[in-house]
């Protein structure tokens, strides 16, 4: 189970459980990926519900190597992802949120 605390979702790729974490690494391999556009063009098209399912690809790709996967996006094209397009979808949104969430004052 992922820690939300840490940056953390658990998403199950293939019948396996995965943590999947956007790292500082993993955000730049992401960034890299985007062909020009920016991590914030990234984070508002997920937040006007204007993504596409290469956003969505891209994000848990990033995230599942930054949680220490071995595995490509390309991988995840054949993959079975459980819950399908919207629990992936839902999976790079929270990924997204908890990178770039300001920190919780514990006062």
């Amino acid at each position: 189970m992922g820690n939300p605390y840490a940056g953390e979702v658990t998403l199950t790729v293939n019948g396996t459980s995965q943590v999947c974490k956007l790292t500082l690494g993993a955000l730049a391999e992401l960034e890299t990926s985007m062909n020009g556009d920016t991590l914030f063009g990234l984070i508002e098209r997920f937040d006007t519900m204007g993504f596409s399912a290469r956003d969505v690809l891209s994000v848990l790709a990033a995230g599942l190597r930054g949680g220490g996967w071995a595995g490509t996006t390309g991988d995840l094209l054949t993959a079975e992802i459980e819950g399908g397009p919207i629990a992936a979808g839902q999976a790079a949104a929270r990924l997204l949120a908890l990178a770039f969430a300001p920190p919780q004052d514990d006062a």
